[in-house]
């Protein structure tokens, strides 16, 4: 009968790892974000010890097959066969491992109590981490077109050329973060941002995914972008993404 219990309780999906900390003297508390199950926390039993393989495949940015057992309030990860390692390749660069750090983070806060969109988010998280491992672009473009993306996904997708309160047909001069991006004359909240037609141009792609017009930005127009991303998902999500802080904005 407890066998029958056990399996009963044990699930298995594909999941990568947002972030870990230090459980007793040899496990670990792991968030997972799942392509199945939303965003889980689980304990992963052993893995601190040094002879611990499994505990490779549960370091963050990494992809895993896991099989876990529910469990009252975490559930346990019994098995982890790896699917694809990140980690090594990001944590190797600073720029690749703030970028993805940043990333991780905003999907953990975005997924907490989303299980509805945790699909979408899972298979735009795990896009990003690989374009940000393999260096296909830019890793601060790359996480700014993730966190519109993200964000958007979230239900709160922008507005670069069309007025995001009235509809007003664009492009336009002015940004707010409060009202949705870009606004119209009439709408202008006043103290607005006044980006360039380039940064709105640039905002247009890199929420699009459009990467022939992200990579061909300069740098004086990425880093206006930038700005103006972090601003708006962090009045959108009403909290703080603390990794944006050290993502290094020097190109």
């Amino acid at each position: 009968m407890a066998g029958s219990t056990f399996a009963s309780r044990s699930y298995r999906d594909e999941a990568v790892v947002l972030r870990t900390y230090k459980l007793a003297e040899a496990d670990r508390i792991v968030i997972l974000l799942t392509k199945d199950h939303g965003q889980v926390r689980a304990v992963a039993k052993g893995v601190r010890r040094t002879t611990s393989r499994f505990g490779a495949r549960l370091e963050p940015f990494n992809v895993a097959t896991l099989q876990l057992v529910r469990g009252r309030t975490l559930d346990i990860v019994s098995q982890a066969l790896g699917k694809r390692s990140y980690g090594e390749q990001i944590g190797a660069d600073y720029a690749k491992y703030t970028a993805a750090a940043a990333m991780v983070e905003t999907a953990e806060k975005l997924t907490a109590d989303d299980y509805d969109t945790a699909h979408q988010h899972y298979q735009l998280l795990i896009g990003a981490l690989s374009a940000v491992a393999r260096g296909l672009h830019e890793p601060g473009r790359a996480l700014d077109s993730y966190l519109l993306r993200a964000v958007s996904i979230a239900g709160w997708a922008p507005s670069f050329v069309d007025c995001a309160r009235c509809g007003a047909p664009g492009p336009h001069r002015s940004f707010s973060a409060a009202l949705g991006g870009a606004v119209c004359p009439q709408c202008r909240p006043p103290g607005s941002a006044a980006p360039s037609e380039a940064t709105f141009v640039l905002l247009q792609g890199l929420w699009a995914g459009d990467w022939t017009t992200i990579d061909a930005a300069d740098s004086k127009t990425a880093r206006a972008a930038a700005g103006l991303v972090a601003s708006y998902i962090q009045w959108h999500m009403e909290r703080s993404v603390r990794s944006l802080s050290l993502v290094e904005r020097t190109e």
